[in-house]
């Protein structure tokens, strides 16, 4: 069994709960003395027939912190396990164009449907959704599981996969959209994702989980993220790397289709998320526009849309960018 760690400076500590106490001790330094402004998205353009298929419905992309990873859930039928499986995208720089992307395969694909994932940022964990049922380790719905890899460099490295727990993260409602954040401000380990589970603000809300350090389930009960939701469909949050952003799917009023992206900041990741701002015609369609994932260092963002139609297979990955402003 493998423990989860978090390194702070260079040792690597394993990680437990952060009581009241120490978030006050730490919330001075909670903030980061420049935290970047960018100019605006660009026009959102395809990310073309190499990585999308023109037949498959594909969606719920995830760049790994390096930039040189693309995982995304595909119904694709070359090599599929499933109905809906995790398909990865690589390159050997930033600057090359994606290759074909390749199945996961079936120690995390299997004969259910696999859905959105996300990775740790030292890239041995990946946590990812799925839909298998009780009989077969699941809670009901959809649910989060974790795989861990010892190297981060081997595509097709993941151990088998564990749920993350009935009575902690998951519910008999349907999980999707996870994402990993670590706080460097705070040291503390989270997982924010949605739920429809009863008892939320709408159809789906946004939800944190914070890490508990236990080796079988690490991370805790999730708690709603109230000011992200709404009496609608809230789903699959996305986090700039110092907290201090956060972009979503919603179905809220306001926007430009059925569901589009929107985006919230805080001044410091112990604050609470300023009233949710729609990205806007340039980025948003008349269409479904959700599941955004960022790049590192905030200039890229890609997800999915419909607009594309059915000639592209309802689903396609789409890219938008902007420009870091320097003061």
């Amino acid at each position: 069994m493998h423990r989860l760690r978090v390194r702070i400076g260079l040792r690597p500590l394993v990680f437990v709960a952060v009581g009241a106490a120490l978030l006050s001790a730490v919330a001075i330094s909670a903030r980061p003395d420049d935290p970047p402004t960018f100019g605006p998205w660009s026009a959102p353009v395809n990310l073309g027939k190499v990585v999308n298929s023109s037949s498959a419905y594909d969606a719920c992309p995830t760049i790994s912190r390096d930039g040189l990873s693309l995982y995304f859930r595909s119904d694709r039928p070359q090599h599929s396990e499933g109905g809906f499986d995790i398909w990865v995208a690589q390159r050997d720089s930033v600057d090359d164009p994606w290759e074909r992307p390749v199945d996961l395969g079936p120690t995390i694909n299997g004969p259910y449907h696999e859905y959105c994932s996300t990775l740790s940022p030292n890239g041995h964990w990946l946590v990812f959704v799925s839909d298998r049922p009780v009989s077969a380790g699941g809670c009901g719905g959809q649910d989060l599981w974790i795989s861990y890899r010892r190297d981060k460099r081997d595509t097709f490295g993941w151990e088998t996969p564990r749920n993350l727990g009935c009575n902690s993260v998951n519910s008999a409602a349907a999980e999707n959209g996870p994402n990993w954040f670590e706080d460097k401000a705070t040291g503390r380990v989270l997982l924010y994702f949605s739920s429809s589970r009863p008892g939320g603000q709408g159809v789906t809300d946004i939800y944190v989980s914070e890490a508990t350090g236990d080796e079988e389930y690490p991370f805790g009960p999730p708690v709603a993220v109230a000011e992200l939701n709404t009496a609608f469909s809230d789903y699959q949050p996305a986090l700039r790397k110092d907290g201090l952003e956060i972009f979503f799917a919603s179905g809220r009023p306001g926007g430009s289709g059925y569901v589009d992206l929107w985006t919230s900041t805080r001044e410091s990741t112990l604050d609470p998320w300023s009233a949710p701002v729609n990205l806007g015609p340039v980025v948003n369609s008349a269409y479904y526009d959700f599941h955004p994932t960022l790049s590192l260092d905030g200039t890229m963002l890609i997800f999915a849309s419909e607009r594309g139609g059915p000639s592209d297979g309802w689903g396609d990955l789409w890219m938008t960018t902007r420009v870091r402003v320097w003061h």
